[in-house]
């Protein structure tokens, strides 16, 4: 084979490992939301 192909056939194999070899799992982080507003707090009667 001449060196050219030889070359292209090695720059599509490295291609096709570091395509399919380069996945990771994606990390999912839920978040319990904040409330709006916070509830009254009781104080008292008159103050």
């Amino acid at each position: 084979m001449s060196k050219s192909i030889q070359l292209l056939a090695m720059l599509g194999f490295v291609a096709t490992l570091s395509a399919c070899g380069g996945q990771q799992e994606e990390e999912f982080v839920v978040v319990d939301p904040e409330p709006i507003t916070t509830e009254p707090v009781y104080t008292g009667k008159y103050k």
